[in-house]
């Protein structure tokens, strides 16, 4: 799909550069690379938050409570 994009002048410079390294024409190459993995990044990072969503609640509260206070105890030492 071809389609216009508005690209800063040094990462123009950039995606050349990249490209000229690699047997390829153009930058669309290394644009796809780039695109597949952000979105991979993205995918990953909402993983990783469900994953610590479903943590809440896991802890009792005598060990809540044990973890609030080694965090004081933390804090106090802090420079």
């Amino acid at each position: 799909m071809r389609t216009t994009v508005e690209i800063e002048d040094k990462h123009w410079a950039l995606l050349l550069e990249l490209a000229a390294k690699r047997p390829e024409k153009g930058v669309s190459g290394v644009l796809a690379e780039a695109i597949d993995t952000y979105l991979a990044a993205v995918e990953q990072n909402e993983a990783d938050r469900r994953a610590a969503l479903a943590l809440r609640g896991s802890l009792s509260g005598k060990e809540a409570e044990e973890m609030r206070a080694a965090i004081a105890r933390l804090r106090d030492t802090w420079r």
